[in-house]
């Protein structure tokens, strides 16, 4: 199900290429067969997103459904100069992140405690700043980070989750430097 049926020729080649990609059992190779794609259709600009999904928010980051199966879902984010995430999961789903426009600042953290802890610590594993068709996987238990845009200009990412990612962990920064495990509800930008 494509979102609204907006589509164009090239998205319509993503699907079809991100359909036989996630037709693979292991998730280490689905996620090196989507990274694969996005790196060739981005970073290749071949890939032209409808003009609906690429629009800032006003509000914070925008949050746009792109197309969905039983198998995985694309979500197109837009991020205004400095907007950001808190340290969050996927909730169990592996995830390719690729840029589509801009720069995007990725910190991955490798937890400290146990993914049921209510307060945990966080140890910086990781620092990456990704420019178009740059990507990169995060595969549970690997998946704890945070995604900010560290420029004035706006940033687009394209995501292809391992199944519609209806909310996640967020981990809020508590005074003592550890951080408290709040379940977020995610939804869709309309604006």
């Amino acid at each position: 199900m494509t979102s609204g049926n907006l589509t164009t020729p090239s998205v319509d080649r993503l699907i079809a290429r991100l359909d036989a990609d996630t037709a693979v059992e292991d998730s280490n190779a689905c996620c090196e067969a989507v990274k694969q794609t996005l790196i060739e259709e981005i970073g290749g600009h071949a890939l032209e997103l409808p003009a609906e999904f690429t629009r800032p928010s006003a509000k914070d980051y925008a949050r746009r459904l792109l197309h969905k199966t039983d198998r995985y879902a694309i979500v197109v984010m837009v991020w205004g100069a400095h907007q950001g995430t808190p340290i969050h999961d996927h909730d169990g789903n592996w995830c390719v992140e690729c840029v589509y426009d801009g720069m995007i600042r990725v910190r991955s953290f490798d937890l400290i405690g146990a993914p049921d802890d209510k307060i945990v610590s966080f140890r910086k594993a990781n620092e990456v700043i990704a420019g178009k068709g740059m990507a990169g996987s995060l595969i549970p238990p690997f998946d704890y980070h945070r995604i900010e845009n560290p420029a004035d200009e706006t940033a687009v990412t394209v995501h292809v989750y391992g199944g519609e990612m209806q909310g996640c962990h967020a981990y809020d920064e508590l005074d003592d430097g550890r951080y408290k495990r709040v379940r977020k509800v995610l939804s869709y930008t309309s604006d």
